[in-house]
């Protein structure tokens, strides 16, 4: 389907819904103007009637098989790009296995906004503030793209690349994210920092994910912090405080200052440097903590 659409400030727009990865691909490689995909379009919409962008192509994505999904694969689970967080909220596999991924996705925006809004989208965002970055990097999560080359996969970490940028290609869209199976005694969690109580941008978040053997100890970890840099930090210096321990209060603190060493951020009317520096060190050690639990551990 292929229509043209004037009006609301808008001149000669295209508006295009494949049925296929490749069809959309296909279309977004040719076109030779400003593009848009449209999976949730919590953001697009928004930069639309704010004048932020006048884009001579839309490509509405919901349509194509299996985009809408949530299915299990090697003991993880895919989720489709167009998936909203409502609909992985409900999700009592991917809940179970990976929590503070999904606690991550279900804190942007509000209950209207939930019902549309996507990872994929908020990935391709690029802000560094994302909610759910820092919590799909903690867990290595793939991103599924297609582009005019054919498919392959890659790091949701190596998605962004500076503020507002991401490493896609012309013509490449995500058309699903994977998020990977674990081992038993093994959980993940999310906070973040906001000056409102809710529906705020993250002054400063982090997301930890944590592996435990039968005994409590910390075998492997990953820790990723957000709105503290250009892009999500994956603090492994961090990560290398917890393996070997409990999370006893010295493996905690040394935690803390090193994701405190690792953030460059900047100073605004939300967050000096020092403050996100700070918070995010202490949110670091309470997710941690929030993880440990989750996983068995005493």
């Amino acid at each position: 389907m292929s229509l043209k659409i004037t009006g609301i400030g808008l001149v000669n727009m295209q508006y295009a819904r494949p049925e296929t990865a490749a069809e959309a691909s296909k279309l977004l490689a040719e076109a030779r103007g400003a593009t848009r995909v449209l999976a949730g379009g919590t953001d697009v919409l928004v930069q639309l009637k704010a004048g932020m962008v006048e884009p001579d192509l839309i490509v509405d994505i919901k349509k194509i098989d299996g985009i809408r999904s949530i299915t299990q694969e090697d003991g993880g689970y895919r989720v489709g790009a167009a998936v909203s967080g409502a609909e992985l909220g409900e999700h009592a596999g991917v809940v179970a296995l990976w929590p503070g991924v999904v606690e991550g996705f279900e804190l942007i925006g509000s209950t209207q906004v939930q019902g549309r809004a996507t990872m994929a989208g908020n990935l391709c965002n690029g802000s560094p503030a994302a909610d759910s970055v820092p919590g799909m990097v903690a867990a290595q999560a793939i991103a599924r793209i297609q582009g005019p080359a054919g498919t392959r996969d890659c790091p949701v970490a190596d998605i962004p690349v500076s503020p507002g940028k991401i490493s896609l290609a012309k013509g490449e869209i995500i058309t699903s994210i994977f998020l990977p199976a674990r081992p038993n005694h093994a959980s993940d969690a999310y906070l973040r920092f906001i000056p409102r109580t809710e529906m705020d941008i993250a002054v400063a978040s982090a997301a930890v994910s944590l592996v435990l053997d039968g005994a409590g100890v910390c075998t492997s970890a990953r820790v990723a912090l957000g709105a503290v840099a250009p892009t999500v930090v994956l603090v492994r210096g961090a990560a290398d405080c917890l393996v070997g321990t409990k999370l006893e209060d010295s493996a905690l603190a040394a935690l803390s200052d090193a994701c405190s060493a690792a953030c460059n951020p900047i100073d605004d009317k939300r967050g000096t440097v020092e403050f996100r520096t700070q918070v995010a060190g202490v949110l670091a050690k309470r997710a941690a903590r929030i993880a440990y639990d989750r996983a068995g551990g005493r």
